[in-house]
């Protein structure tokens, strides 16, 4: 079904949300008989959404550049840099990409990585994990497992398995109100909106809102948004957006404000944050 057995796994373009329809062909990663199979992709779209979906194999999506946005179970993760997406298999996810996309998917038989968690999440990648992956969407689709692409697959795997996760995730609530209040800041980060100003303009007491997104996400209102904002930061911050510029597009009167946030939040301040997952990086 692959061709010829030096078919390699595929890297797909899109350019003016035209795919390429070469690019992909019959590849299907869910079919191919190896441990593990991936693919990359370069897009350059005002957006495109992969609606709800799930895989049988377990997934990792690594973001190279631009802004990739996928929504699984109760949770919204803005894949910063020098981090993935942990997607275990049979979990509904969806996938919506814009801007100047470069990202790479790697999709593992079950069981594969038992170390990692059976829920989705956020992972730091290393320098040397970033380069196996992505010396994996060169391989063979059908790859000797006893050859050096098979023992590069096992030591991707091993290097996976030691991969840390993080909490930079959005929790997405279930309750209607709340997940329009959700949607409405991703639009505009820099609404300074309170929770008193949500329940005027839904007609809801302030204290329902509160009671429920504590129940759902375990965050106060001011936590949530600033969960929100901290992962819009990374991203515009790695796509060479200044401090100022971040903090006044998220609604801060001023970069000192934003970073004394971003300092409280992660331990440290955005330069010397992003710097530290930048480096060996090349």
């Amino acid at each position: 079904m692959f061709g010829s057995t030096i078919a390699r796994m595929p890297f797909f373009r899109l350019n003016d949300d035209h795919m390429n329809p070469d690019d992909l062909g019959d590849f299907d990663p869910e079919t191919v008989p190896r441990a593990v199979a991936a693919f990359g992709g370069h897009m350059v779209t005002k957006g495109m959404e992969l609606a709800m979906h799930e895989h049988r194999k377990d997934e990792l999506v690594l973001t190279m550049r631009g802004i990739v946005r996928l929504e699984a179970g109760h949770g919204v993760w803005i894949v910063p840099p020098r981090c993935a997406v942990w997607i275990p298999g049979h979990v509904p996810h969806s996938v919506s990409v814009a801007g100047d996309v470069e990202m790479h998917c790697l999709f593992v038989e079950p069981d594969a990585v038992p170390a990692l968690p059976r829920q989705c999440c956020t992972l730091t990648i290393s320098p040397l994990l970033e380069h196996l992956l992505v010396h994996a969407t060169h391989m063979p689709v059908m790859y000797d497992p006893d050859g050096a692409d098979g023992r590069i697959a096992a030591v991707l795997l091993d290097q996976l398995s030691l991969a840390p996760a993080e909490e930079l995730r959005f929790p997405m609530p279930a309750d209607a109100r709340l997940r329009r209040i959700a949607s409405a800041m991703m639009t505009d980060p820099s609404d300074r909106a309170t929770i008193e100003d949500w329940s005027r303009r839904m007609a809801v007491a302030p204290r329902t809102l509160t009671r429920i997104l504590q129940r759902e996400t375990g965050m106060s209102f001011g936590r949530w948004r600033q969960q929100l904002h901290i992962l819009i930061a990374l991203q515009r911050l790695d796509q060479g957006a200044s401090v100022q510029a971040v903090a006044l597009d998220l609604g801060y009167e001023g970069a000192s404000a934003f970073v004394t946030m971003f300092r409280k939040a992660l331990g440290k301040p955005p330069a010397r944050y992003l710097a530290e997952r930048r480096i060996g990086a090349h």
